[in-house]
């Protein structure tokens, strides 16, 4: 049986390999190098730190996804706006993992106070973006060829979703 709960140590190597495998896979991701252990560490203990949650879908003892959120930007007026990311292992897309993994991580940016909560999506990830409108969030702004990966540009879709 899946559970979502709060991301332990011991969850970091899935972790890990779900965002490797999105770097290598998928434009979901614009970053071209793999990460380690002590980098996911290092990004985990970061948010924790700020009181900001890293939520996993487990199952069987497996990390079958991963979301969380960060502040947007680092200027005191944005302190009420967080960005979030939300990541399924490949394997394990389609059986509803990623809205299991949001409805809880926007109940937590609430509860914390945050007013509003932003998704930064490759404008192609159709999948993303119907997930992200079903749970209210709306389309505030297209920026067109801001990034490169696979060796195309790639435009960035915001969404938004006031708390």
């Amino acid at each position: 049986m899946m559970e979502i709960r709060d991301a332990t140590e011991a969850d970091l190597a899935g972790i890990m390999a779900i965002y490797n495998d999105a770097v290598l896979n998928t434009t979901a991701i614009w970053n071209d190098t793999l990460v380690d252990l002590d980098n996911r560490r290092a990004w985990w203990f970061a948010r924790v730190d700020h009181g900001y949650p890293v939520l996993v879908a487990a199952e069987d003892g497996r990390v079958l996804g991963y979301a969380s959120f960060g502040d947007w930007r680092a200027f005191d007026g944005y302190r009420h706006t967080v960005e979030h990311s939300v990541y399924v292992a490949a394997e394990a897309r389609g059986r509803g993992i990623g809205p299991a993994l949001m409805v809880p991580l926007i109940d937590r940016a609430a509860h914390l106070g945050k007013h509003v909560m932003v998704a930064g999506i490759e404008a192609g990830n159709e999948a993303s973006i119907r997930m992200h409108e079903k749970l209210g969030f709306a389309h505030v702004g297209l920026m067109p060829e801001v990034g490169v990966k696979f060796g195309r540009w790639l435009d960035l879709a915001f969404l938004q979703k006031m708390l």
